[in-house]
């Protein structure tokens, strides 16, 4: 009996634009997606910024990765001036009843920015996908965008 279950989960995590009051902007321009991943036991999916991945645990990464990307923002505002960002705690993706959690999110820059003569950088996030060891195949989706702040420091 083959004891190899492949699960192929693919999704898109979505950000909200957060507008500040002293004229700082974020917008997206790429979906977090952590591709096609093989599940035997629990385990996680480490995305890191620079759009590469680990799988830990049980979970390996098939040959075939589908898309994967961290996510990506561009952040307008003055000439040179630094921001600090927050990036969220957690957020659940679901397929049908079934939903996993994506926490750990890191960021390239990491906690503060600074916007280059134009007044722009480009900020990538990653996180850890958390998959349980029975999780049911399927496509992942957020319900609800995360939220990244950026403000002025």
């Amino acid at each position: 009996m083959d004891k190899f279950k492949l699960i192929l989960l693919f999704f898109f995590i979505s950000a909200v634009e957060v507008v500040s009051s002293q004229s700082i902007g974020i917008t997206k321009t790429i979906d977090m997606s952590f591709g096609n991943i093989a599940v035997i036991n629990s385990g996680t999916v480490v995305l890191d910024p620079s759009d590469s991945r680990v799988g830990t645990g049980g979970v390996t990464l098939p040959a075939i990765a589908g898309t994967v990307t961290a996510a990506s923002f561009d952040v307008t505002g003055g000439s040179n001036r630094t921001y600090a960002i927050t990036l969220p705690l957690s957020c659940t993706i679901s397929s049908g009843g079934n939903n996993m959690t994506v926490d750990t999110f890191t960021s390239t820059p990491s906690a503060t920015g600074t916007l280059s003569v134009t007044g722009t950088q480009q900020l990538k996030v990653g996180a850890t996908l958390n998959i349980p060891g029975a999780q049911t195949p399927g496509t992942y989706t957020s319900g609800a965008p995360f939220t990244i702040t950026v403000n002025y420091n």
